[in-house]
């Protein structure tokens, strides 16, 4: 089976099992019938919103990227550490687009000539779901248009990063019980949708991958350090292309393993030197490496 071409990682907050219940998620229950899912990867502390996106995209432990603080502080700079975008480029030439919906997102933004970056955070009174979901939408347009889009990226991006933190922001501000969480779950629901729809669009879906997790389970703030010692648990799911369908994963998970599954997923080899480790289990097929300069 020839690697996927196009992976799209949709990164949610306040999110967990629970959250599924009264058919609130139609497309993620869809999902996670057609992939592979564990309800218990384990996070990192401390369990905010910056420091676990971080380690997501670092593929590295708490300790290892340095970034524990919440907010964005110019300076302090970019992490160091490379990311998963580095790497993706490093070892096939593929490109990311990274749509965030939080400005202390910006710590991680380190701009790139494969990396596009665009931010729609709380700051912006306009900024909601639907929003980011545009800006994805006139992104795809501009770059299918022959002229590119910002400055490198001619074409459509092989990683696409969707932050969608609406749910665990009014669980956190009106409850989660509350009909405005469940509204807030429908509307996250309805953007991933939306984005496949995009990608149905433009004749990709069938070439690609999809990943879901959360930087906080539900019930969880991912503005507010836990009180407890326990290691936060968080959802991560797998579908599309080359995963296998209506699949409970057995194997222990971290976020941390984001990263080298997504290049497993691409065909791409990974760095030893990375905490990051596919997750095996989920695929249907042996590794087959993507071939050189098929980074179309």
């Amino acid at each position: 089976m020839a690697p996927t071409e196009h992976v799209i990682l949709f990164v949610l907050e306040g999110f967990g099992q629970g959250s599924l219940k009264g058919g609130t998620m139609p497309t993620l229950n869809r999902l996670i019938k057609e992939g592979a899912v564990t309800w218990s990867a384990t996070a990192v502390k401390p369990a905010l919103r910056l420091p676990t996106m971080a380690s997501l995209i670092t593929g590295m432990p708490v300790e290892k990227h340095g970034i524990t603080w919440n907010t964005f502080e110019f300076n302090r700079g970019y992490p160091r550490a490379p990311s998963l975008f580095d790497y993706l480029d490093l070892s096939g030439g593929r490109d990311s687009a990274i749509f965030l919906m939080d400005e202390s997102l910006y710590q991680l933004a380190r701009p790139e000539p494969y990396t596009d970056y665009q931010m729609c955070g709380p700051l912006k009174p306009e900024c909601s779901t639907e929003r980011i979901v545009s800006y994805i939408r006139q992104y795809f347009k501009k770059a299918t248009s022959g002229h590119g889009y910002g400055h490198a990226i001619l074409s459509l991006p092989h990683f696409l990063v969707v932050h969608l933190p609406e749910a665990g922001r009014v669980g956190a501000s009106k409850g989660w019980t509350s009909k405005e969480y469940r509204e807030a779950l429908r509307r996250v629901d309805g953007a991933m949708h939306s984005v496949l729809d995009i990608y149905q669009e433009h004749g990709l879906i069938k070439r690609t991958t999809l990943f879901v997790t959360s930087l906080s389970a539900e019930g969880r703030d991912a503005n507010q350090e836990q009180t407890d010692a326990a290691v936060p648990m968080v959802p991560w799911i797998a579908s599309g292309m080359g995963i296998k369908p209506g699949h409970a994963i057995h194997q222990p998970v971290s976020i941390l393993d984001t990263g080298a599954t997504v290049m497993r997923t691409l065909g791409l080899q990974t760095h030893t030197e990375w905490e990051s480790h596919a997750v095996e289990e989920i695929f249907q097929a042996a590794f087959t490496a993507a071939p050189r300069g098929s980074s179309e």
